[in-house]
């Protein structure tokens, strides 16, 4: 009894190393995600600044309206 006790005990610690070591890969996953996630939001908001610049640029009669192109 007191073996099979000892092999169920090794058998748990076992098992519990194993899920920390995946509970660690799956936290550093999580982390580089939110930093993607971080770099692509500021990303975006980068491109809509620019976008706003360039229509209140338009609206201000800066940017030449579109030529049509030779084949019309």
């Amino acid at each position: 009894m007191a073996i099979d006790v000892s092999s169920q005990l090794v058998e748990v610690q076992t098992q519990l190393a194993f899920q920390e070591d995946m509970l660690n890969a799956l936290n550093e996953r999580v982390v580089a995600q939110d930093l993607e996630i971080r770099n692509l939001r500021r990303t975006l908001e980068l491109l809509h600044e620019q976008m706003k610049q360039k229509n209140a640029s338009a609206e201000d009669g800066q940017i030449h309206e579109m030529e049509r192109p030779p084949h019309y």
